[in-house]
């Protein structure tokens, strides 16, 4: 598969996404959600937990698309074709780069594939290069949710990206203190306190300045680690289990699931980074009463005991 060329120019992305977020508000594309948040702190980390104040509109549009996939017999794409209104870049010649509709953080990007590919597809070369595109721009939380079970709300491959830090107090990302203390194996690490299966992996943030270059070394990497978690291609390109894949300029983490749930409480990519959503103050208890950390390992593969 060929690598396709990086559209997008050096040094526009950041004042494209603030200029499309203005127009898209005013016209109405994009429909925020608005949130409350606050920490719940389990073994070493303050859990950014926010809690989803309306969800009446993303409800509806929802129900929508399931009345058209009836209508139609076909599932809804909300990507093919894209709305022009959400649209910030063209990344490569193979990935765009759009404006997440029902965005609950600011600047939430999404970075998609012109052509239709499968949300259980495998990353490529080409994702990995409209990846680093997007993070030599500014430093940002990279994210794949591998499938329905690892959280991911629509059919057609995207990866996301939202700017860092995800708050102003605290950690950049809440699961960062942890990851200091790596335990490497060669090229690969575990997490102590981490309870669930996973693999970790450092990277050069100097890669950004050259992208294509990245994207080949990157994605040997990935690959290595989804053989340690026991996630390899079946069917051509399509992964074996689901996944959830965490990168920033720095570090690699993959997060095999075995659940896309918890009584109720969804958690995605950002739920492995230590940022979770409830829909409103009952999941928020059922979540401090279980321990945010003890959600992840149920929705995740616990840990083996080490002998």
């Amino acid at each position: 598969m060929t690598q396709g060329k990086i559209l997008l120019q050096p040094g526009t992305l950041w004042k494209s996404v603030i200029e499309r977020t203005e127009s898209a508000w005013k016209c109405g594309a994009l429909l925020s959600i608005p949130t409350e948040f606050e920490f719940v702190e389990q073994d070493g980390v303050q859990f950014l937990v926010r809690i989803l104040s309306n969800l009446v509109r993303k409800d509806a549009a929802k129900q929508k698309q399931v009345q058209q996939t009836t209508s139609s017999g076909k599932d809804f794409n909300p990507f093919l074709p894209y709305e022009e209104d959400l649209f910030v870049a063209d990344i490569s010649e193979t990935h765009v780069c759009l404006l997440n509709k029902f965005n609950v953080v600011d600047y939430h990007l999404l970075i998609i594939t012109r052509a239709f590919e499968e949300q259980e597809s495998l990353l490529t070369l080409e994702d990995f290069a409209a990846m680093w595109a997007c993070l030599a721009e500014y430093d940002g939380l990279a994210f794949y949710n591998g499938g329905q079970v690892a959280g991911a709300s629509q059919r057609h491959k995207h990866l996301q990206v939202v700017p860092l830090p995800l708050t102003t107090s605290g950690a950049a990302i809440p699961i960062e203190p942890l990851l200091a203390a790596a335990e490497f194996q060669g090229t690969v690490a575990t997490i102590p306190e981490l309870p669930f299966t996973h693999a970790f992996a450092s990277l050069d943030r100097s890669w950004a300045e050259s992208p294509l270059t990245a994207a080949k070394t990157t994605l040997e990497i990935y690959r290595n680690l989804l053989k340690t978690v026991g996630i390899a291609a079946v069917e051509g390109n399509r992964q074996s289990g689901a996944y959830n894949f965490l990168a920033t300029r720095q570090w690699m983490l993959i997060v095999p699931r075995s659940q896309e749930e918890f009584e109720g409480i969804s958690v995605n990519s950002l739920g492995c980074a230590g940022a979770l959503l409830v829909r409103n103050q009952e999941q928020m208890q059922i979540l401090k009463d279980a321990g945010p950390m003890n959600i992840l390992k149920s929705v995740g593969i616990p840990r083996q005991p080490q002998v």
